[in-house]
C-alpha cells in the first residue's frame, strides 16, 4: 500500500518555515550584547589570572568561540578590553550595594548588613580582588581613563554618608567619622584576607580565607566596625 503524499501546499509551508527557524537561531547565536557579555566574563578570568601583560587575546577569543578581530571591533584593543573588564567588576559590586535596602533598617542593623555584604562579596569574587590588585600595580593608569568610574563609585560613599547621618541623628554613631575613611576601613579588612591569603598562609600556616576561618572573621570584622562607630565606643 502506498503512503499518502502530503498536499503540495503543506509541503510548501514546511519548506518555507525552515529559513525562518534558521533565522531565529542565527539571531540568537550572534546576539551582539550576549557576545560582549560572554567576552567580558571570559576576559575577567583571563586578566585576573594572568594580569594585563600576561593575558592573551588569542586565548580569550578561543574560549569565547569568536575571533581577535571581533574582540577588537567591540573593545578597540587589549587595553580597551581590560578597561571594560575593570568597569564591569566595579559596576557589579556598586549595583548590588544599591539593592541592599539599608534605608529600611535601623542604622546599626544597616551597618552590619553593609559590612557583611562587603565581606561576602570579596570572599566570593576573588577575581575582583585580583583585578583591583593588578590595577594598583599599574598605578590605576587604565581605570582612570574611564568616564564613568568616579561617578559610579560615588554611590557607595553616599550610601555610607547616609548611614552615618542616620546613626548620628539617632544618637548611636560618632559624629567625627568621614565616610571615605569608614569605607577604607571596611574594605581594608575584607580585602586583605583574600588578597594576601597566600603570603599570610606561608608565614603563619593558616589560610585566612579558609572555610574554618570565614565565619569567625566575618563576625570579627562586623563587630569591629560597629564598635568603632558606636557613640559610647
Amino acid at each position: 500500500m502506498k503512503k499518502a503524499s502530503k498536499p503540495a501546499g503543506e509541503a510548501s509551508k514546511a519548506t518555507s518555515a525552515a529559513p525562518a527557524s534558521n533565522s531565529v537561531e542565527g539571531r540568537r547565536k550572534y546576539d551582539p550584547e550576549e557576545t560582549k557579555r560572554n567576552i567580558l566574563d571570559i576576559a575577567t578570568q583571563e586578566f585576573s589570572a594572568m594580569g594585563l601583560t600576561g593575558a592573551r587575546v588569542d586565548a580569550i577569543a578561543e574560549r569565547t568561540n569568536t575571533t581577535k578581530r571581533m574582540l577588537y571591533y567591540y573593545f578597540g584593543s587589549k587595553e580597551g578590553l581590560y578597561e571594560a573588564v575593570l568597569e564591569q567588576v566595579y559596576g557589579d559590586i556598586r549595583a548590588l550595594e544599591q539593592e541592599l535596602q539599608l534605608a529600611e533598617m535601623d542604622s546599626e542593623q544597616a551597618l552590619r548588613e553593609f559590612v557583611g555584604f562587603t565581606f561576602d562579596y570579596h570572599d566570593k569574587h576573588r577575581d575582583f580582588v585580583r583585578l583591583v590588585t593588578i590595577e594598583n600595580i599599574h598605578g590605576a593608569k587604565y581605570i582612570e581613563q574611564s568616564k564613568t568610574f568616579k561617578t559610579r563609585n560615588s554611590t557607595v560613599i553616599k550610601t555610607i554618608e547616609d548611614l552615618i547621618a542616620r546613626g548620628v541623628a539617632a544618637g548611636r554613631f560618632r559624629e567625627d567619622i568621614d565616610p571615605i575613611d569608614l569605607h577604607l576601613m571596611i574594605s581594608s579588612m575584607c580585602f586583605h584576607r583574600v588578597a594576601n591569603r597566600h603570603t599570610w598562609g606561608a608565614a603563619f600556616g593558616r589560610d585566612p580565607s579558609g572555610v574554618r576561618s570565614r565565619t569567625r572573621h566575618r563576625e570579627m570584622i562586623i563587630d569591629s566596625v560597629v564598635r568603632f562607630m558606636r557613640r559610647d565606643g
